[in-house]
């Protein structure tokens, strides 16, 4: 391993990052993650075929002592954010604690990088959420629009530390506007996940309905496992650069969850739509009821990606469509609420 690059990833116990890791030791790389404090067990989404491969470092994106005593001690090669307060609906309830992470947690990393270990690769995880109320398709040069704490905080973090710091301090670093990307690994508070759980869970007898806000939202989703590439192939570029990632496709709500249902054959019945009666002889019935509850504030309406810069640049192109992605994870979270043996994808 002497001779083998060094990455460092933050958030790594995170859907990304645990793909990442994969993908990482897989070309031979030395990978180190930095791994939060928590009461739960944090490294569950880490196979644990991989875990011995991985170092691990007490830290946290609020500490910028931590971060450069990680970096001193590791001094990476490429550096990997992808730590965040990713919830886009939670990041109204906590403003602060969103910016602090997603804003001045990313100030104090590139501060660290320049102390430390300057010649560091750095990719920076943005999202589509900062393109807000823009309509689609977004790419690299639509304008950015902001609508949650949430967007702003890493729209602030894409402007100052991405883009400011790129041409006032030369850092290599680039950063990656990532649509929506699901898995099996997904948190189980995203609204991807938590169709996935109940359709299984409906399936097989543990629940009785779903309720939903707004199934109207239509956002571009993707395979989180596609997505990683995209990031490793940006930091391998000689010149730093921004790119949207997304498969340039755009699906409803209703859309996932009338996909999630066909999956496990199921029957939906749309509480409140009277044309939509199912009939009874159906393998199941799922009972979907829109509830306040579930808005946000301030939604974005619709999202969808122009990934034609990362095909010409990267010859990065999602492998995994929609249908096979919904498959994926209702078929995971059914298998794992059976007892069967979960598959890792």
């Amino acid at each position: 391993m002497a001779d083998a690059k060094r990455a460092f990833i933050t958030g790594i116990t995170g859907q990304d990052g645990s793909y990442l890791a994969e993908l990482l030791l897989s070309q031979g790389y030395e990978v180190h993650g930095m791994v939060r404090r928590t009461s739960t067990d944090s490294l569950v989404r880490i196979p644990p075929q991989i875990l011995p491969q991985v170092t691990l470092h007490w830290g946290s994106m609020h500490d910028a002592a931590a971060l450069a005593r990680i970096l001193k001690l590791v001094q990476p090669d490429e550096i990997y954010n992808l730590a965040a307060q990713s919830h886009v609906g939670i990041s109204f309830d906590c403003p602060v604690e969103t910016t602090e992470i997603n804003y001045h947690g990313l100030g104090r990393l590139v501060h660290a990088v320049l102390e430390s270990t300057p010649s560091a690769r750095i990719y920076q995880a943005s999202t589509s959420e900062m393109f807000g109320s823009t309509a689609p398709p977004q790419n690299e040069r639509s304008e950015m629009a902001p609508v949650s704490p949430y967007a702003i905080a890493k729209l602030r973090a894409y402007e100052d530390y991405v883009v400011g710091y790129r041409a006032r301090h030369g850092l290599h670093i680039s950063s990656g506007i990532l649509f929506n990307h699901e898995s099996p690994r997904r948190g189980r508070e995203f609204v991807t996940r938590k169709i996935a759980l109940a359709l299984a869970a409906i399936k097989l007898g543990l629940q009785h309905h779903l309720e939903l806000g707004n199934l109207r939202a239509q956002r571009d989703w993707g395979y989180a496992k596609d997505y990683v590439e995209a990031m490793y192939l940006m930091v391998q570029k000689e010149v730093p650069a921004d790119f949207v990632i997304g498969t340039g496709e755009s699906h409803t709500v209703k859309e996932f969850v009338d996909a999630a249902a066909q999956a496990l054959d199921l029957s939906l019945f749309w509480e409140g739509e009277q044309e939509n009666e199912v009939a009874r002889d159906a393998a199941g019935i799922v009972r979907v009821r829109v509830s306040s509850q579930f808005y946000r504030p301030a939604e974005v309406h619709a999202l969808r990606a122009d990934p034609s810069k990362a095909g010409a640049e990267l010859g990065w192109h999602p492998k995994t469509s929609f249908s096979e992605l919904v498959e994926m994870m209702v078929r995971s979270d059914y298998d794992a609420l059976s007892g069967e043996s979960q598959k890792r994808y």
